[in-house]
């Protein structure tokens, strides 16, 4: 009984010494967050432009809505071979398309439908080898860039349900199968619905078809349908997904705030010549979160049996 009456009495002292502890985080400055990847369907005429920005609303907020100051542009088209890192790209073959918010207070910047000219960019045009694609915006009073190429991709060649498990008897098992091509390095973004995202290199299956496993969090039923997406990356594009992915592991939202800044390729170029617009290295602290890239997308439906 004694030795009872004494642990019930540490039990006791324990769990009444018990305060809650209110941790004041340091205020940190609101950076810009840019999503702008385009999917791009190549059996339709135009690709899908569409420019979403929101701002950091500190650690445990989540982002705000803002507006751009103005229109955003976007260009396209082959760069000049004797200085590639110029704004000054060859019209033919490409173009220059403004992006406005055609909803207002929504934060997405779409090709501007009042124009006297089509802003949309053709598919035929954008997917052309050699075409680079440069995004530029201003934000409160600051000058941002950002600069990819079209990465294609290979089609899904089959999604099936599996019957292995994971973690639990529910678990649903989906199967996909690819074929890499040969002779070059491929990188592959999944998406997998849900926000639900996978990235993957083809270091072990060079010019294979290959097949593997994908285990859904989200919990699926019978009669359920998901839209499985295949998208095209280059390295820059898959080593920043792949960051995203381990730090959004267990809380989803891949195009939100990290919980660390992982840095994206959308700089700030307030100030800086042209001719060195992409060449960021002696201000490293100067840049946006986000994304900017222009990829191939395939889509499949898969239906839980």
């Amino acid at each position: 009984m004694k030795k009872a009456f004494i642990f019930v009495s540490v039990l006791f002292l324990i769990f009444s010494c018990e305060d809650v502890i209110d941790v004041e985080l340091a205020p940190s400055d609101s950076k810009l967050v840019v999503n702008a990847v385009f999917r791009v369907d190549v059996t339709q005429d135009f690709i899908p432009v569409s420019v979403k920005v929101t701002e950091t609303n500190g650690f445990f907020e989540e982002n705000t809505v803002t507006q751009l100051d103005g229109n955003a542009t976007l260009l396209y088209g082959v760069p000049d071979p004797n200085d590639p890192n110029t704004l000054d790209l060859i019209v033919e073959g490409g173009g220059t398309s403004s992006l406005a918010e055609v909803t207002p207070g929504s934060g997405i910047y779409e090709p501007d439908p009042t124009f006297d000219d089509d802003q949309r960019v053709s598919t035929s045009l954008a997917t052309r080898p050699g075409t680079v694609f440069i995004l530029i915006l201003q934000h409160k009073g600051r000058r941002y860039a950002a600069q990819t190429v079209y990465s294609p991709v290979v089609p899904i060649d089959a999604l099936e349900q599996g019957d292995e498990t994971l973690f639990d008897e529910d678990d649903i098992e989906l199967l996909v199968t690819i074929s890499d091509r040969p002779d070059e390095d491929n990188y592959f973004i999944f998406d997998f619905d849900f926000n639900e995202y996978l990235a993957l290199d083809d270091q072990f299956i060079d010019g294979q078809q290959f097949q593997f496993s994908y285990f859904y969090e989200k919990e699926l039923l019978p009669g359920d349908a998901a839209e499985v997406s295949i998208l095209g990356a280059d390295l820059e594009f898959f080593n920043y997904m792949d960051l995203i992915l381990v730090q959004t592991e267990d809380a989803g939202g891949v195009f939100e705030t990290p919980a660390a800044t992982v840095r994206g390729n959308v700089f700030d170029v307030t100030g800086i010549d042209n001719s060195e617009i992409f060449d960021n290295v002696e201000r490293p602290d100067n840049f946006a979160l986000g994304y900017f890239a222009v990829v191939q997308e395939f889509k499949r439906t898969f239906v839980v049996e």
